[in-house]
């Protein structure tokens, strides 16, 4: 079992010392428990994102913004990392992460709110159609996690993530690829796969999460998929709002 999402791959469900999938007989975890904190996790990012957009009043204030985003980033990461490394601490670190991820998405989403009014329902509600349609063929059979579904989803997904890591870096060097942020039509057609591939992370997660509750997995896991989930549909977001930016600056 392997996904393409950094906090889920196939040691997730795998008891450390035996390597053998952990099946409790009491307070095992569940897909309704999973959801219903899934909910709880979304709740909280919304609840950040609201406290970070609270604080935009428009062009001006934009400054302002600037540590929330940073901060919220790093943060957002340093506690992406702990629950994934630490995946008993999920129960505590993952609500953390929510509200930190929260204020970084409100504070980023103000800034491009403000330039192209409307953006924001836009990506949200592309997201969220997005995980109930991959849902639905999911769970009606449409798509199948085979195992070459799935090894290709992570091999896409890693790809992407080096080539951001290599236009970081070159950044630090006054160099870019234009394509990542550009709108040119190799620009867009960039965006679109990223956000194919971000999206079809969801159906690994959705595989993953599944066979977790079959097998049996403790408790503090419905807390670690949620958070993988949110982690998933975090990215998809993110890159669909750079998408419809790309969109929207070329008319």
């Amino acid at each position: 079992m392997q996904s393409g999402n950094p906090a889920i791959n196939k040691n997730t469900f795998l008891d450390a010392a035996s390597g053998a999938l952990v099946a409790h007989d009491d307070s095992t975890m569940t897909i309704n428990g999973t959801v219903n904190k899934t909910g709880l996790l979304l709740i909280l990012v919304l609840v950040g994102a609201m406290y970070s957009w609270s604080r935009f009043s428009g062009p001006e204030s934009a400054p302002a913004l600037y540590p929330l985003i940073l901060g919220g980033a790093i943060g957002g990461l340093i506690l992406a990392l702990v629950t994934t490394f630490k995946k008993t601490w999920a129960p505590f670190t993952a609500p953390l992460y929510a509200l930190v991820e929260g204020v970084f998405i409100g504070a980023l989403s103000a800034i491009f709110e403000v330039r192209f009014p409307g953006i924001v329902m836009q990506a949200v509600g592309l997201t969220f159609g997005t995980m109930a349609a991959l849902l639905l063929a999911y769970r009606s059979g449409l798509i199948r996690a085979t195992e070459k579904f799935k090894l290709g989803v992570v091999a896409a997904t890693g790809g992407v993530l080096l080539l951001y890591l290599a236009n970081f870096v070159m950044g630090f060097f006054g160099h870019s690829m234009d394509f990542i942020s550009g709108n040119s039509t190799l620009g867009i057609g960039f965006s679109i796969v990223v956000v194919i591939i971000a999206a079809l992370n969801l159906v690994l997660d959705f595989d993953l999460i599944e066979t977790g509750a079959r097998s049996g997995a403790p408790k503090y896991m419905e807390w670690y998929g949620a958070f993988a989930l949110v982690v998933t549909l975090v990215w998809l977001y993110l890159e669909l709002l750079r998408l419809l930016s790309k969109l929207q600056s070329r008319n």
